[in-house]
C-alpha cells in the first residue's frame, strides 16, 4: 500500500505545485529547508535513546515547551529532537530548543520516510494534535517504533473527510500506539477511524497548561510605552486574525467611533506574510496606523485622535507585526477578540487570554479549538458574535459594564485552572512507553 500512498502524494504534489511556487517566489513562504523535507535531516547518535516530537506550526510548537521540559526531567538519558513544517513553527522551535535538534518535517513519500528514520533513529515518535501521516506511521510500525498522538485534536469535519478514504487509511490509525485525546468526542472520532479503544486516553488539552496564570507579562510595560498606549483609554486587542476578518473588525471599530466611544484598537494578524496587506487595508479605510515593527512608531502621524476628517475618525490603529508579542498585547487589553473565527478558518486559541483574566469575544467558526471554547461558553466566560454589528455591540457592552467584564474574566481564568494537568498525564504515559522499550 505504500506505493499507492506515494502515487496519491505525487498527484497531490503536482496539483499543488503552482501554489507552492507562488508562495515561495512571490510570498516568500517555505523557501528553505527542502533538503531536509526530502529526508536529509541531521544524523543523530544511534547509540542513544531518542524521542522525535513533531509539531506542524507555531501553535503546536508553543504547546510543547512544558511537555519537552517534563520529558527531559523524566528521561534524562533520552535525547529529544523536534520537527516542524511551517516557517514560523521552525523559527519558534529553533528559538526554544536550538538549531541543533530542530529540522523540517520530511515529506511522506516512502523513500523519504525511510531515509529520515534511518538518520533520526527514534525510540518513539510523538505527533502533536493531528499530524498522522500514512507512510510515517506504517513504516515506524514495521520498524518497531511506537507512534503516539498527544494533545489529540480531530474535528468532526476532518474525521468525516478521513473516513471517506475507508479502509485505505484505517491501518494508519490502528497502528498508533497511544492517543491522548482532548475530550470524549475527539476520542470517539479517533476510535471510529481505527484506533483501538484501549489505546485512547482522555487527557484534556495541553494548551491549558501552557497558559500562565498571571496579571503581568514581561515586556508589556515596554510595549505600552513604545506604542504610547494610554492606560486611561480602553484598549481593544484583536489577536491571530485572518483574511477577510480585519475588514469586519475595522467596520466594527468605525461603528464604535461613530457612536462616540473613544478607544484604541490593535490588530495582530496570525501570519507574518499578511502584515503588509493588513497595513494597507487599515490605511485604505481611512485610519492612521502605527506598526509595532517601526523603530520609531511615535514618529508616525497618530497623535490627533479626536478630530474628524471627511467623516472618518483618524484614530490610530496599532498593527502588531512582530512575532512572539501577542501575549503582551493581551496583557494590556481591556477587551480581547480571538481571531480566525468570524470567517471559516477554524478559530484560534482563547486559552492564553483567559489565563490573563481578560473578557473574550470570539466568532462562530471555532472547529480547531472547540473543546476550550465549549468549556468557556459553558462557564459563561466568553461571548460569541457573528458579524461586525454584534462585535461592536459586544465591545461596547463590556466597556460600559466593567463589573460584568470582570466577572466574565474571572470565570475564564477559573476554567483554565480547572482544566490544567494534561501535560503531566501525557509525560507519564510517554515515559512509561520509552522505559518499557515499547515495540509495536
Amino acid at each position: 500500500m505504500r506505493w499507492l500512498a506515494d502515487l496519491v502524494y505525487l498527484a497531490a504534489g503536482l496539483a499543488y505545485l503552482p501554489v507552492a511556487l507562488y508562495n515561495a517566489l512571490v510570498v516568500g513562504k517555505n523557501r528553505r529547508g527542502w533538503r531536509q523535507r526530502f529526508g536529509y535531516v541531521p544524523r543523530f547518535d544511534p547509540r542513544r535513546r531518542r524521542i522525535w516530537v513533531h509539531a506542524v506550526s507555531l501553535g503546536e510548537v508553543n504547546a510543547t515547551p512544558r511537555l519537552i521540559e517534563g520529558l527531559r526531567r523524566s528521561l534524562p538519558d533520552c535525547d529529544i529532537v523536534v520537527s516542524t513544517t511551517t516557517d514560523t513553527g521552525y523559527a519558534r522551535a529553533v528559538q526554544l530548543y536550538g538549531a541543533g535538534c530542530v529540522f523540517r518535517f520530511p515529506l511522506d513519500f516512502s523513500w523519504v520516510v525511510d531515509r529520515a528514520l534511518r538518520r533520526i533513529n527514534p525510540s518513539l515518535i510523538v505527533l502533536v494534535e493531528l499530524e498522522v501521516w500514512y507512510n510515517l506511521v506504517r513504516t515506524a510500525k514495521h520498524s518497531g517504533v511506537p507512534v503516539v498522538v498527544v494533545n489529540g485534536r480531530l474535528t468532526d469535519r476532518s474525521a468525516k473527510r478521513l473516513a471517506g478514504f475507508g479502509s485505505l487509511i484505517r491501518p494508519m490509525f490502528t497502528d498508533l500506539t497511544w492517543v491522548g485525546a482532548q475530550d470524549q468526542d475527539i476520542a470517539d472520532r479517533f476510535h471510529a477511524l481505527g484506533v483501538l479503544s484501549d489505546r485512547i486516553e482522555i487527557t484534556s488539552s495541553m494548551k491549558w497548561d501552557t497558559a500562565e496564570i498571571t496579571d503581568a507579562v514581561e515586556g508589556a510595560d515596554q510595549l505600552r510605552d513604545e506604542l504610547s498606549i494610554d492606560a486611561t483609554t480602553p484598549f481593544w486587542v484583536c489577536g491571530s486574525t485572518g483574511p477577510g476578518e480585519e475588514s469586519i473588525i475595522l467596520n466594527a471599530y468605525q461603528e464604535l467611533c461613530d457612536r462616540g466611544l473613544r478607544l484604541r484598537l490593535a490588530v495582530v494578524p496570525r501570519k507574518p506574510e499578511r502584515f503588509d496587506e493588513v497595513f494597507g487595508l487599515i490605511r485604505s479605510v481611512g485610519f492612521d496606523c502605527v506598526r509595532r515593527s517601526d523603530p520609531e512608531p511615535q514618529a508616525l502621524a497618530c497623535a490627533d485622535h479626536g478630530a474628524s476628517r471627511d467623516g472618518v475618525h483618524p484614530e490610530c490603529v496599532i498593527l502588531g507585526d512582530t512575532m512572539g508579542e501577542l501575549r503582551k498585547f493581551y496583557c494590556l487589553a481591556d477587551v480581547v477578540f480571538v481571531g480566525r473565527s468570524l470567517t471559516p478558518m477554524g478559530g484560534s486559541d482563547p486559552i492564553e487570554a483567559a489565563a490573563l483574566c481578560k473578557p473574550i469575544i470570539i466568532g462562530p467558526h471555532t472547529d480547531n479549538f472547540q473543546a476550550p471554547v465549549d468549556a468557556l461558553r459553558n462557564a459563561d466566560a466568553i461571548q460569541l458574535v457573528h458579524d461586525a454589528g454584534a462585535l461592536a455591540d459586544a465591545v461596547a457592552g463590556l466597556l460600559a459594564d466593567p463589573q460584568q467584564a470582570r466577572l466574565m474574566s474571572s470565570r475564564a481564568r477559573e476554567v483554565v485552572v480547572r482544566h490544567q494537568g494534561a501535560t503531566g498525564r501525557t509525560i507519564e504515559r510517554i515515559a512509561a512507553l520509552v522505559n518499557a522499550g515499547a515495540r509495536v
